[in-house]
């Protein structure tokens, strides 16, 4: 077995309990909770790339813990989640997300998620209103001008990736320091955080760790038409969205979406690259605060 394929510790990604449940859809799901304080529940959502897992949201997680019910999920393909090798997709992600809310939360609950997860968040919304008192998306897709390949064009991509000849390899190349340093230097203004290079690197080299990632990289993940589809469809839920610049993601919609909808908010907190809760996360913690207080 190569150097990069080689199964490393994986540490929490938070402190906090651990915990997992069994769904028919997404199989084993692993979840951080903390239910010490009182008050509404937050559920956080990591983004989706070659190396994500709730370390990308401990900057949220440890400010909030111990001040309300606090969750924070592995989506499947991540993390301490299953990582089978099955067909990943969105109605997978966010029949993840509804589940945990539905069953372990069990009240209506402030929803954030990162970047791809806000396109589940919003149809997991969609599909059990009750479950959610509020949704803040960070950098989210579904926002670009830009034209995704067609779902068949995907799919070939898909099986391609896939091909027992080479995808370990392609996935090795994708998740190898250099590779985990640049492309998440790309999401900051300076130098990325060692201690969150070193968890993406050992998330990223578990076993089963090359599936999710490489149906994300085919892009089967996003929806199509996700404005109309998802987004626009909730009228009622408040939603935050927070968007400045991002090397991967471009808004051209959002500023529609916001002036067209009086549950809608828009804000910048610029200057970020996409991870407002590393680089700007007072400002951050500021505006949530806000806009939970009201929502």
């Amino acid at each position: 077995m190569s150097q990069s394929s080689k199964t490393l510790p994986l540490p929490e990604a938070v402190n906090a309990r651990r915990a997992q449940l069994r769904t028919k859809q997404a199989g084993r799901i692993a979840y951080y909770q903390d239910e010490r304080g009182q008050g509404r529940p937050l559920v956080l959502v990591h983004s989706i790339n070659a190396a994500p897992s709730t370390y990308e949201v401990k900057p949220l997680f440890e400010h909030y813990a111990g001040s309300r019910p606090l969750y924070s999920i592995d989506l499947p393909g991540f993390g301490y989640s299953e990582r089978g090798n099955r067909d990943y997709t969105p109605e997978l992600y966010a029949n993840a997300i509804r589940v945990l809310l539905e069953e372990v939360v069990q009240a209506p609950a402030d929803l954030l998620a990162l970047s791809l997860s806000g396109e589940f968040a919003a149809r997991a919304a969609l599909g059990s209103p009750a479950s959610i008192a509020s949704l803040v998306l960070i950098s989210p897709t579904g926002f670009s001008r830009r034209v995704l390949p067609s779902m068949l064009a995907s799919r070939i991509l898909r099986g391609l990736l896939s091909t027992r000849l080479w995808s370990q390899g392609l996935y090795n190349l994708a998740a190898s320091r250099r590779s985990i340093r640049y492309y998440l230097g790309q999401s900051f203004q300076g130098e990325p955080p060692q201690d969150l290079l070193d968890y993406a690197y050992a998330t990223s080299h578990q076993p089963g760790a090359r599936y999710a990632p490489l149906t994300f990289l085919s892009t089967q993940l996003f929806t199509r038409d996700a404005v109309d589809k998802l987004y626009a469809r909730l009228t009622s839920v408040p939603v935050l969205a927070i968007a400045d610049r991002d090397p991967y993601v471009t808004f051209e919609l959002l500023d529609d979406m916001v002036s067209l909808r009086a549950n809608w908010e828009l804000e910048g907190l610029g200057p970020h690259l996409g991870l407002p809760q590393w680089e700007r996360p007072q400002a951050l913690f500021d505006v949530l605060d806000r806009f939970w207080a009201t929502a």
